[in-house]
């Protein structure tokens, strides 16, 4: 059953956060209550605590096809993608150094034997910076490989054609937040996979990570499926509080893993710290998901092909333009982009009225921040006239056609505003 959440409010940023469902509220409730104690402790609490602690783990675990054991528990989403990049490149500098006694190491590229790593131009900032500090603090070298500006998407073969005997990780959203677009990463799993078996064997296995953290909750994630080594997931995108977690495929043995800090030896000492029981549950939200995917993607896709067809039929086709449709390319069924173009609806002008009306009836959704528009609408091939006036509007688990109806005629009682004070 789709829960309708009590809220003064018509929220329309799901893709930034979402509200923790009530389900996941109780049982979250019930873990502070009952299961306080410390989990490698035997008496009752302590003992609840660790059931808890598995429970959770075997439950995100099934969410993404894999076992429990492949689940480390982060503090949220950006940690889980730091540890990625610092496995990835202790990985390196580890198999460096002990093939052939490292004699080698500096013939591995032309380039110097720093670690290779290859990202989007349309990633996360957890993503993006973490590669841009290792970069500066020439500790990697990075490649940014843009994404077509036809489909919007990485494009495999731009994938391929960026990998170097060096290139230690390839690390690619499997759906953009602002586009709502997803990535082929499937297909750039299986052709990385191919280049690992030709490579030389002193070279190193190239890793292969999805920031998946607008995905789940919305559409299938298998890992297995998909072929990646780590999937960053991230609980309050999918009703669950702020914590996050790594899918790890066999960590330590399969997958490199190497902590980012030290400490009392919890999550395998992947990564040491008192596990928050309370957080943890709240990953009850993963259970919702893995029973009721097919009932969210279905109401999802309804809401938004209500609003898009809305917005047509208030604005007409010359003033719409959606930033998220591009030939080829299939995008989150919760994630509308879209600008409202006209006289007088120039730039942070439109956006920030756009705004105060919102906010006005208590309506809620994104715009980029700042007085430039997205870079990554920019990337994506997007007229800077058309980004600098985007709005992205997601949808969630709650929304009705009634809240699109209020939402859109307020968005066009503003632009009518705008368009007679011009």
């Amino acid at each position: 059953m789709l829960n309708r959440f009590v809220c003064c409010r018509i929220y329309m940023d799901y893709n930034a956060t979402t509200p923790v469902d009530p389900e996941v509220v109780r049982v979250v409730t019930d873990a502070l209550t009952e299961a306080w104690g410390n989990p490698s402790s035997n008496y009752l609490p302590g003992l609840k605590a660790r059931d808890i602690i598995y429970h959770s783990r075997d439950t995100i675990a099934r969410m993404v096809g894999g076992k429990a054991a492949d689940i480390i528990f982060t503090s949220g989403g950006t940690e889980a993608n730091n540890l990625v990049f610092h496995s990835a490149v202790e990985h390196f500098r580890k198999s460096k150094n002990s093939a052939e006694g490292g004699t080698n190491s500096k013939q591995l590229n032309g380039r110097g034997s720093l670690p290779h790593i290859i990202i989007s131009n349309v990633e996360h900032d957890s993503i993006k910076l973490t590669a841009k500090h290792l970069l500066k603090e020439g500790k990697a070298d990075v490649t940014f490989v843009p994404v077509s500006k036809v489909t919007a998407r990485v494009e495999v073969e731009d994938v391929i054609a960026a990998i170097r005997p060096t290139t230690s990780l390839v690390s690619i959203m499997l759906a953009n937040n602002e586009t709502g677009i997803i990535m082929p990463i499937k297909d750039i799993c299986q052709r990385v996979r191919e280049v690992n078996k030709q490579r030389a064997a002193s070279a190193p296995k190239i890793l292969l990570h999805t920031d998946a953290a607008q995905a789940i909750g919305k559409i299938r994630v298998d890992a297995h499926e998909l072929g990646v080594d780590y999937i960053t997931i991230v609980g309050h995108k999918f009703y669950g509080p702020r914590i996050g977690a790594l899918f790890v495929n066999d960590p330590g043995t399969t997958t490199p893993v190497y902590p980012l800090f030290f400490g009392g030896g919890q999550e395998h000492n992947f990564r040491p710290g008192y596990d928050m029981v309370y957080c943890v549950m709240g990953f009850h939200a993963a259970e919702l998901v893995s029973s009721n995917l097919a009932e969210y993607e279905a109401h999802f896709l309804d809401i938004r092909c209500y609003l898009e067809q809305k917005l047509l039929a208030v604005f007409g086709r010359d003033k719409i333009r959606y930033n998220s449709h591009f030939p080829g390319s299939d995008i989150l069924p919760n994630t509308c982009n879209v600008s409202i173009l006209g006289r007088g609806l120039q730039g942070r002008r439109v956006l920030s009225t756009c705004r105060r009306l919102l906010a006005s009836v208590g309506a809620a959704c994104h715009s980029d921040r700042g007085d430039q528009p997205s870079h990554i609408l920019l990337n994506c091939g997007i007229p800077y006239h058309v980004a600098t006036n985007a709005l992205r509007i997601s949808v969630g688990r709650s929304t009705s056609h009634e809240d699109v109806d209020i939402v859109v005629e307020d968005l066009r009682d503003t632009v009518e505003q705008l368009e007679r004070m011009n």
